[in-house]
């Protein structure tokens, strides 16, 4: 990169600290830049600035947003009796873009991995359980954590903590996706798949 001035070296440094960003990706994102107008890059630099200056996280489900509350929990449209329980803002931003939804969620910011040392005190556990709680209208909590083991045994300690409130606890439902080709399905989400059959 000794061929480029310090500020091109420089940008291209910063681009590849970006998570899926190596070096020659930066070097593209760079030279884009370059021959974009000084107006357009501007822009793209105060998004940058405006996104650490305003980003918070809503007061009730912990999403992100520019304001107090996000705009799910203050939309008067949404059946506030079903709240889904995701591990991150991506994968209730996966669930909205399905368009299957419309209830209320409540964002847990990571998943149970003892190995790691996150237990129950580092995701917002007592946070929806207070919820629960203080809003009579919750009648429906769907677990909606990733299907991985951590996924897993946070559903089921989430269940277990609010078989003592007058909730119902659902999980949603996994197993071959569609268009999926048996042959290349594993065995356990082939299990799970059984397990969960329905009547067609």
């Amino acid at each position: 990169m000794t061929h480029y001035p310090p500020s091109v070296v420089n940008l291209i440094k910063q681009l590849s600290r970006l998570p899926g960003i190596g070096e020659k990706t930066a070097e593209r994102l760079t030279m884009h830049i370059l021959r974009e107008s000084s107006h357009d890059v501007t822009q793209l630099a105060q998004s940058i600035l405006d996104v650490k200056k305003k980003l918070r996280l809503c007061r009730q489900c912990f999403a992100l947003s520019d304001t107090e509350l996000c705009r799910i929990c203050s939309n008067p449209n949404r059946d506030a009796s079903q709240m889904c329980v995701v591990e991150q803002s991506v994968d209730m931003a996966s669930i909205e873009k399905s368009g299957s939804f419309n209830g209320l969620y409540h964002i847990l910011g990571g998943a149970l991995a003892p190995m790691e040392g996150i237990g129950p005190e580092q995701i917002r556990v007592e946070e929806m359980v207070k919820r629960i709680i203080n809003d009579s209208t919750i009648k429906e909590v769907i677990l909606a954590t990733g299907t991985n083991v951590e996924g897993e045994s946070t559903a089921s300690y989430i269940a277990k903590i609010l078989a003592q409130y007058p909730v119902t606890v659902t999980r949603i439902a996994s197993g071959v996706p569609i268009g999926g080709d048996l042959k290349y399905v594993d065995h356990v989400t082939l299990k799970r798949a059984l397990e969960k059959r329905h009547a067609f």
